[in-house]
């Protein structure tokens, strides 16, 4: 056979020997390597976190400084508020992140219709096909003007189990569809949220980039009267792309979410603030802007504040 002749038994055991130590050499080097990055990523990034009641704000940031504000702030504009809430954020720039009450459960309201149609556009996909018409009609008004009876029929487009098989690939795994009809009534988190705020703002296999900038120009487009919640602050600079949800019940009062992400400008960040139990839509309303506006403040802080001009909030009750 090719190559099968032996070396002689002196060579044959320096050569091993050598082997032996380029292998440990290797093994070492690799061990450096990738150990490297992550010291030097610990030993750059900080940490902060601040009470509201019994919970707290936690945040990371590769940015001094930047963590320790933002749980303090967000802390700040939380406390006291009636009801309960929760915050998850990211900003990619700074390698920020915080969470508070992330992984809380809360009613969906209408932050679901995101998810519906990053269902139906993962099916289309799937059948390699595009959209159509009818179904364009449907989901534009879904997210922009947040129309209920075109949700019911995509909602029963899609079915249960188009849903569930979009959560799945996006690692939503705490996001329950509401039972039956009842899409309002989807258990959330604001962790989930923020994972598909994620998706739809990175390349990845579970929507391409087509079907991504498709929901967030709709996001983009919500009109007026909705743009409430999270753009409350956001720069001027800023491309806000958005959905809301509200939502009154007998227990617990109104639920009010907002989930969006910002662009343009060197921004790139997303953030998902849950709220349940206030008295009034105007309430629950002013409770998220209230995270929203300190958020947008810290992270423009922290860049620069080159921009200092800041879009309305909504007006809301206290």
């Amino acid at each position: 056979m090719y190559g099968s002749r032996k070396a002689p038994r002196s060579t044959a055991r320096r050569t091993r020997r050598g082997l032996a130590a380029l292998v440990a050499a290797g093994a070492a080097l690799t061990v450096w390597s990738a150990a490297a990055p992550a010291s030097a990523s610990s030993a750059s990034a900080s940490s902060g976190s601040d009470s509201v009641g019994d919970a707290e704000v936690v945040c990371t940031s590769d940015r001094p400084g930047l963590a320790s504000t933002l749980s303090h702030d967000i802390a700040g504009a939380l406390q006291g508020r009636q009801g309960t809430s929760a915050v998850a954020l990211y900003d990619r720039p700074s390698g920020t992140s915080c969470e508070f009450q992330a992984g809380t459960s809360f009613d969906s309201a209408s932050v679901v219709k995101v998810t519906v149609l990053g269902a139906l556009l993962r099916q289309a996909e799937e059948a390699h096909r595009v959209l159509t018409p009818h179904e364009v009609t449907l989901t534009t008004a879904m997210i922009t003007k947040s129309d209920n009876a075109s949700t019911d029929a995509l909602w029963r487009q899609v079915g249960r189990t188009g849903i569930q098989h979009f959560l799945d690939l996006a690692g939503m795994r705490h996001t329950v569809p509401g039972p039956g009809v009842s899409w309002g009534l989807t258990q959330i988190t604001a962790a989930d949220q923020l994972t598909l705020m994620r998706l739809l703002t990175t390349d990845n296999t579970v929507l391409g980039a087509a079907s991504r900038d498709y929901a967030l120009d709709l996001m983009r487009k919500v009109v007026p009267e909705q743009r409430w919640g999270v753009p409350a602050g956001a720069p001027l600079s800023t491309t806000a792309h958005l959905k809301n949800g509200w939502l009154p019940r007998a227990h617990q009062g109104w639920r009010v979410n907002s989930v969006g992400s910002f662009s343009g400008s060197g921004n790139d960040y997303a953030m998902a603030l849950l709220s349940t139990g206030s008295d009034t839509m105007g309430y629950g309303v002013a409770t998220v802007e209230a995270a929203a506006k300190v958020i947008h403040r810290d992270l423009a802080g922290a860049a620069g504040g080159q921009d200092t001009g800041q879009a309305p909030a909504a007006a809301s009750g206290t």
